[in-house]
C-alpha cells in the first residue's frame, strides 16, 4: 500500500490513465472491426467508407502513445491493398 501522498496521487493517474488507454484501444479496434466485415463482405464503397473513417482513429491513437507509428502505417497499408484488390480480378 503507498504510504506517502505522492506514491497515492500517483495510483490515482496511472488508474485514470489506463481507463483513458483501455477506450482508447477498444476503440481503434471497434473501427478496425468495421473494415474488416466490410472487406468480408466483398464491398468495396462500403469497405473504403470504413477505412476512411478508421484512419483518423489510429492517427489519434499514434498521438496518444496508444500505438507505435510504424505499426499503424503498416496495418492502414496492408488494409488499403485489402481494399484495392476487392475491385480487381483475381490474378494467376
Amino acid at each position: 500500500m503507498a504510504n506517502t501522498a505522492s506514491a497515492r496521487k500517483r495510483i490515482r493517474q496511472t488508474a485514470t490513465r489506463n481507463e483513458r488507454n483501455r477506450a482508447r484501444r477498444s476503440r481503434v479496434s471497434t473501427f478496425l472491426t468495421k473494415v474488416e466485415k466490410a472487406i468480408a463482405s466483398g464491398d468495396k464503397v462500403a469497405a473504403q467508407a470504413a477505412f476512411k473513417d478508421a484512419q483518423p482513429e489510429y492517427q489519434r491513437a499514434v498521438t496518444k502513445g496508444i500505438v507505435h507509428l510504424n505499426t499503424v502505417a503498416r496495418k492502414l497499408s496492408r488494409l488499403s491493398a485489402r481494399i484495392k484488390a476487392l475491385g480487381a480480378p483475381a490474378q494467376a
